[in-house]
């Protein structure tokens, strides 16, 4: 009765378990990082792991992590659990203990998963597994994810390869690292220059070129950056050069370079998966040693022209001479009056007066160092009330060995006098007749304004070359009051109206198509108390070269013609300005067919319609070109056929699909067949004998299957007997007596053919046909060319005359027979003929017996 219960309630828990199934979608969900995850032998690895979905969220959820390796992908091995410490296999065991792999917590509900240093042997399907504590199963608890362990190939190392360098402070430094890596995965690198001071642990980041190339200075080398000081430039391939145009005392440290190797996760997350530093080299700084001398010092001051008119260009220089002007430091102001303009300080430093920082924010005031001695100022558009006497100071400073400055005594130029009058309005406008730009490339235009004296405002227009209309169709606009107006048709485009300069108006307009071709028309208008007083206009002609005429595409390869299990190379070169393209490989099998293998997206992402495992890529730039290599690995019939790689630039928020390459026919052959056969060229036998015709393999492939078929030939009659294919399936002919034929195959391999109770009729020639099957790369069997081997069957009756099977012996046998039987013949003549010679001496005895005794008498005989 216990058992028909206990019976009962283990069905009614299925049956509700089963309705719980059908009846709703999963609860509960486990999810793991996607892969496959591609990582460093001795980085380390972290995965993910969360669940969701059970009746308490808040209650900590136990994990546990297995691996399946490559070797023995059904055999899981526990690796570590958060609830249970002597979960993983002994294997793990040791480097769970000593913290080498944990498994931590992030929230009640996730995991992450670390190994500190991956080994090659780390490679697998990781398991995770939400254990399930509830009293239902409803979900999905256990998940996988790929981890590709693959070897590091980052290096990276610098030059000049001496470690300690001695520089004067103001020297030119240039430093250059090489760095490259040859993953077969797509990579990208970056680069980071770094400078270890000696009161300081942590190195700091000079400049950087990220993964996208773009450059960043690190913190407080930003001024230098943006004054050109400092460049960071990728030479070639894999050299990336810094350039220091004047070194500091503060530069004085260990300087080295960092390259990081990042991959993009199946996520679309970058992942740095390898860094290496190269070797540190000591720069030492030595400070310049400057004695004061203000006797020698000399200022002049000069302008270009002195008489000017609103709107129009001041320009003063100013000339500082003295004794060993080449080490000397300075600062040099220029002033108008007393109220300073700007101010260039002993380093190069460029600030400017409060009363003229606003000018200076408008593009109107610039000032700079030009040379040894030589400063220059600009102030444009000048006002009638910038006239008046301005002169040109300067200050020896001298540099102490803590790199402080100490400044000496002023020494001011003769004063300069300048006059600026107001004038009628001259506007003129003038801007570039022809301008050519690429397809998807940004347009720059530019137009230069003079004569100018009140406000003034833009209108940029546009008008096809193809049309016999003078209607110019208006693009963008900048007001006096400095709003901007753009045309219906560019208002999602990327455009920009600028005024860098007081006298300089510019338009920007990004991924220009070449239907913008055409005429590009610049008016400019002055305005006086909100009404337009004078309009000047300008055109210029621009054409935009389409990128089909800029990108060449070619798809080459250095061997198109391989054997079954051989690898191919194919080379896509793509020739052009440097664009975000996107490439495809397409495979046509035949007339009809055109499948694409993979793309590779212009940001690196990766979509396969083809079997990635059977593919491998790579790209390489190579001066104006990059080259993206398909590697087939192991090719098959299968990857026969005519190859091409397609091009595709994003503009326009849509792929504009470029001419493709050629094609490259690809042919994939059968290897040499190497199948001996041996077999004995004839057989005699006796009928209702049972005969066995052996065909044995002397030489052929490894790991080979086989074919095989054996045909009677008889006159011009074949019969075929048997058969069994690469399966040893066996197959008899349709006339053939089961009973009678059969087929055997043993170690050899050879294969024999038994003819029961043997007959007349089974004389003929045997042909054993052999057919040697091989195993491509995808595991598809193929067959290479027959190859065939014959016996003759002789058979005959007990007594018939001799076979032609064991003739000779026969013969001698025959002959030898013959001369016993001769021999015995005479010896029967000889002994008859001695017979005969004694019968007629016996009848000479009687004829004289009869002389002597008459008939019927009797001689007496004596005893």
């Amino acid at each position: 009765m216990k058992c028909s219960l206990r019976s009962f309630w283990r069905v009614y828990l299925l049956c509700c378990l089963g309705l719980l199934w059908y009846c709703g979608e999963a609860r509960v969900l486990t999810e793991i990082q996607a892969g496959p995850l591609y990582r460093v032998v001795g980085s380390p690895l972290f995965i993910s792991c969360n669940v969701s979905g059970f009746t308490n969220n808040n209650t900590e959820k136990n994990f546990q992590f297995r691996i399946s390796k490559p070797e023995k992908p059904s055999f899981e091995i526990n690796i570590i659990s958060t609830d249970d410490p002597n979960f993983g296999y002994a294997i793990y065991q040791d480097r769970v203990r000593s913290n080498e792999i944990t498994l931590k917590r992030v929230s009640p509900n996730s995991v992450i998963f670390k190994i500190i240093s991956l080994q090659k042997n780390d490679e697998g399907d990781y398991d995770c597994t939400a254990v399930n504590e509830e009293s239902t199963y409803d979900g999905t608890y256990s998940v996988k994810t790929t981890v590709k362990v693959i070897d590091n190939s980052l290096s990276v190392s610098s030059q000049p390869h001496s470690t300690s360098l001695s520089y004067n402070e103001g020297d030119a430094l240039s430093l250059t690292c090489q760095a490259s890596s040859n993953t077969v995965q797509h990579t990208h690198l970056s680069l980071t220059w770094y400078l270890r001071k000696a009161d300081e642990d942590d190195a700091q980041p000079i400049i950087s070129l990220d993964r996208d190339f773009t450059l960043s200075p690190g913190r407080g080398f930003e001024g230098r950056y943006q004054a050109g000081l400092i460049m960071l430039d990728k030479v070639g391939e894999a050299t990336y050069r810094l350039k220091m145009t004047q070194v500091e005392l503060s530069d004085e440290g260990k300087i080295y370079c960092r390259a990081d190797e990042w991959i993009q996760d199946p996520d679309r997350s970058w992942y740095s998966i390898t860094q290496k530093d190269a070797e540190e080299t000591t720069l030492h700084v030595k400070a310049k040693e400057v004695v004061l001398d203000t006797a020698s010092l000399v200022v002049r001051i000069s302008a270009q022209q002195t008489t000017l008119q609103e709107g129009q260009e001041l320009s003063l220089s100013c000339h500082v001479d003295t004794q060993n002007l080449e080490e000397r430091f300075f600062s040099v102001a220029w002033l108008w009056g007393s109220v300073e303009l700007a101010r260039i300080g002993p380093t190069g430093v460029l600030s400017f007066g409060s009363e003229y920082s606003s000018r200076e924010k408008d593009g109107e005031l610039r000032a700079a160092r030009i040379g040894n001695g030589d400063y220059s100022l600009i102030l444009q558009p000048v006002r009638t009330k910038d006239q008046g006497e301005y002169i040109c100071r300067a200050w020896p400073q001298e540099r102490g060995q803590d790199g402080a400055f100490k400044q000496g005594a002023a020494q001011d130029s003769s004063s300069q006098l300048v006059s600026i009058s107001t004038t009628e309005s001259g506007l003129s406008v003038e801007m570039q007749s022809t301008v050519t730009v690429n397809e998807g490339d940004r347009l720059n235009l530019t137009c230069k304004v003079q004569g100018v004296k009140d406000q003034l405002s833009i209108n940029w227009q546009h008008k096809l070359t193809s049309t016999s209309t003078t209607t110019f169709a208006d693009i963008i606009g900048l007001s006096q009051e400095g709003v901007i107006i753009s045309a219906e048709k560019f208002v999602n485009r990327k455009i920009k109206a600028m005024r860098p300069a007081t006298d300089t108006f510019t338009l920007e307009l990004d991924e220009v198509t070449v239907t913008e071709s055409g005429v590009y028309q610049c008016t400019v208008s002055e305005w006086k108390a909100n009404s337009k007083t004078k309009s000047q206009s300008k055109t210029a002609t621009v054409t935009v070269a389409p990128t089909e005429s800029l990108v060449r595409v070619n798809l080459i390869s250095r061997k198109n013609m391989v054997t079954v299990g051989e690898n191919v190379e194919l080379m896509c070169r793509v020739k052009g300005p440097r664009l975000q393209i996107t490439l495809t490989w397409s495979l046509q099998r035949d007339a009809s067919t055109l499948d694409n293998i993979l793309t590779l997206h212009y940001n690196g992402a990766i979509s396969w319609s083809g079997d990635q495992h059977r593919y491998q890529l790579k790209v390489k730039n190579e001066g104006d070109a990059v080259t993206h290599y398909l590697l087939i690995n192991g090719a098959s019939h299968r990857e026969a056929g005519k190859y091409q790689c397609g091009v595709s630039v994003f503009m326009e928020n849509a792929y504009k699909k470029l001419p493709p390459s050629n094609q490259l026919a690809v042919m994939v052959q059968n290897p040499v067949s190497r199948l001996v056969l041996t077999s004995t060229p004839l057989l005699t036998r006796n009928i209702n004998t049972d005969i066995e015709i052996k065909c044995s393999i002397t030489l052929a492939h490894t790991s080979s299957r086989y074919a095989v078929t054996w045909v009677l030939q008889q006159k011009a009659k074949n019969t075929s007997l048997v058969s069994s294919d690469r399966d040893s399936l066996v197959t008899f002919g349709p006339q053939v007596d089961r009973q009678r034929i059969s087929m055997w195959r043993t170690e050899g391999p050879s294969f024999e053919l038994t003819i029961r109770q043997a007959r007349i009729s089974d004389n003929g020639s045997y042909v054993c046909e052999v057919v040697e099957w091989l195993q491509d790369p995808r595991g598809e069997w193929y067959n290479l060319p027959p190859v065939s081997k014959s016996t003759e069957l002789a058979l005959i009756e007990p007594g018939d005359a001799l076979s032609d099977t064991g003739c000779k012996s026969d013969i001698w046998m025959g002959a030898f027979i013959g001369v016993i039987i001769f021999s015995l013949f005479i010896i029967l003549l000889l002994v008859l003929k001695k017979y005969c010679d004694k019968g007629s001496e016996k009848k000479s005895g009687q004829s004289l017996w009869a002389e002597q005794y008459p008939l019927n008498t009797k001689p007496v005989v004596e005893t």
